[in-house]
């Protein structure tokens, strides 16, 4: 059976965004560093403009809100989720371990 390599990197960044949202209700700063991204991507137009759209109503609701979005396996959340203002807010060590992880399951019979 050929394996879907897409659907790999999606249940890879969904993984990483629960992580995040993990996070948020004990700590604001990737919350924080994220709405200033979307302000940079607004301002320099570094980023298309419907990601920029969509992550700014994402990231205007409180941290509950973001977080269950981050959770979100819509295919809204997904196509957000391929550019993410959320870059950096894991460690390298973490984002492996989660890519291990995925790439395990993904493996599994």
């Amino acid at each position: 059976m050929k394996r879907n390599l897409h659907r790999l990197a999606e249940e890879r960044s969904l993984a990483l965004h629960a992580r995040i949202a993990d996070r948020l209700a004990a700590d604001a700063t990737p919350l924080e560093r994220a709405r200033g991204r979307v302000r940079r991507w607004e301002q320099t137009g570094s980023v298309a403009s419907p990601y920029v759209v969509g992550w700014r109503a994402v990231l205007a609701g409180s941290a509950a809100d973001v977080a269950a979005f981050l959770r979100e396996p819509s295919e809204h959340a997904t196509e957000l989720r391929q550019v993410s203002p959320f870059a950096g807010s894991i460690t390298p060590r973490e984002r492996w371990q989660i890519w291990r992880e995925q790439r395990r399951r993904f493996e599994a019979p």
